[in-house]
C-alpha cells in the first residue's frame, strides 16, 4: 500500500524485448530524481513544508516535481517550454503547481535560455524560492539508487550494458554509478540528439529535433562525462522509427528518447551479443502521438539503420553517429581527436 501516487507511479516495469535485450519502462522516470532530491532538502532543512520550489522543464520533470511537492506539502512553480501539452497543464494545476510557459521558439537553445532567464527574474523578486537546478545539481542523482537496486535484483548476474538518454546525467549516470557500487560491471551508452553541446555535437543540426530532455544547447553541469563508454547521436527520424518498432514488436508505447535508447541498445547488442543489454524508456509516448507516432508509415526498418562510427567529433553527421567516448572528461569535447588524452 502506497501513501501517495508519486510512490506508486515511479515503479518501473522490466520487459524482455528480445533475448538479452531488456527495457526498463517507466511511467515517469524523473519522479525518482524529484522525490530523492526533495527528501534530501527536507531532511537537511534546506527547505521546509510550505516553501516554494521552482525549476525549468520541458514536461516530464514538471510533472515529477509537482507530484513530489504535492506529496511533501510544498509549493511548485514551473517555467515550461511549449512542449507542455494540455493534459499535463491541467494535472499541474490540480496538483497545485503554477506554470508559465516561455514564448514559442523553433530554437531549442533559445527556448532553454529563455526559461533559465525567466527563473533568474523570478528568483530576484522571490528570494525565498528554492531553485531545484535539475540541469546542474547532483542532488538529483540520489533517487536513482533505488532503480539500480531493482535492476540488480531483477537481471541475472554478470556484466551488462546500459543505454539511455544523457539528459542532465542524473539518470543514466546515476544508475550506472550505483550499479557499479553493487558490484556490477557496466558499460554505459549515452544517447544524445544532434545540436546538443553536452558531448560536442552543437555544430550538427537536426531540423526536426523535438526529443526534449536528453540533450541541450546549454551546458548541463551535473553530467559526469567520465562515466560514459559510448555515445550515440540519433536524429528525430531514426528515433521515431525505432520507437515505432519498439511499439510494434513489444507493445511498449514510450517517448522518443526510448526509441533512441532502443536503437542504440539494439546496435550495441549486435556488437557485443555476449552481454546483457538494458535500455531505459523514461516516459510514455502520449505527448509524441501526433508529432511522431502519427508518422509511423514513414518509419525505417530497424535492421536497415546503421550508425556512422566516428573517431573525431568533426565526423559527426545525421542521421546517426556513434563513438567510443572511453570515459573521457568533459574537456575531451575541446579536442577533435579524442584519442589524444
Amino acid at each position: 500500500m502506497h501513501d501517495h501516487f508519486a510512490e506508486a507511479v515511479k515503479e518501473p516495469d522490466l520487459i524482455r524485448v528480445r533475448e538479452d535485450l531488456l527495457c526498463v519502462r517507466f511511467e515517469t522516470m524523473k519522479i525518482y530524481s524529484a522525490l530523492g532530491a526533495v527528501r534530501r532538502l527536507l531532511d537537511t532543512g534546506a527547505v521546509r513544508p510550505g516553501d516554494t520550489l521552482i525549476d525549468s522543464s520541458s514536461g516530464i520533470y514538471a510533472h515529477a516535481l509537482a507530484l513530489a511537492c504535492n506529496r511533501y506539502g510544498l509549493h511548485c512553480h514551473i517555467v515550461g517550454s511549449t512542449t507542455i501539452d494540455a493534459t499535463l497543464k491541467v494535472q499541474l494545476e490540480i496538483l497545485g503547481a503554477t506554470l508559465e510557459q516561455v514564448q514559442p521558439s523553433r530554437s531549442l537553445k533559445l527556448d532553454q535560455s529563455l526559461r533559465v532567464r525567466r527563473i533568474t527574474e523570478i528568483l530576484r523578486d522571490n528570494p525565498t524560492y528554492h531553485w531545484m537546478r535539475q540541469y546542474h545539481d547532483e542532488i538529483h542523482y540520489l533517487g536513482y539508487r533505488a532503480v539500480a537496486e531493482q535492476i540488480d535484483r531483477a537481471v541475472p548476474p554478470g556484466p551488462l550494458s546500459l543505454s539511455g538518454g544523457v539528459g542532465t546525467g542524473a539518470s543514466t549516470g546515476a544508475i550506472a554509478s550505483y550499479l557499479g557500487e553493487l558490484g556490477r560491471e557496466v558499460t554505459l551508452i549515452g544517447v544524445q540528439p544532434f545540436g546538443s553541446v553536452t558531448f560536442g555535437a552543437e555544430r550538427v543540426a537536426d531540423p526536426e529535433m523535438i526529443i526534449a530532455g536528453i540533450g541541450s544547447s546549454i551546458e548541463f553541469e551535473n553530467v559526469r562525462h567520465e562515466l560514459y563508454d559510448r555515445i550515440h547521436w540519433i536524429s528525430f527520424d531514426y528515433a521515431m522509427s525505432a520507437a515505432v518498432d519498439l511499439l510494434r514488436s513489444s507493445g511498449v508505447f514510450a517517448g522518443l528518447s526510448a526509441g533512441a535508447a532502443y536503437l542504440a541498445a539494439h546496435w550495441e547488442h549486435e556488437r557485443e551479443p555476449e552481454r546483457l543489454h538494458v535500455f531505459l524508456a523514461a516516459d510514455t509516448g502520449h505527448r509524441y502521438a501526433e508529432s511522431a507516432y502519427s508518422r509511423h508509415r514513414e518509419a525505417h526498418d530497424l535492421h536497415r539503420m546503421r550508425p556512422r562510427e566516428v573517431g573525431v567529433l568533426s565526423e559527426l553527421a545525421c542521421p546517426w553517429s556513434a563513438m567510443d567516448w572511453a570515459r573521457r572528461p568533459a574537456c575531451a569535447r575541446d579536442h577533435d581527436v579524442l584519442g589524444v588524452a
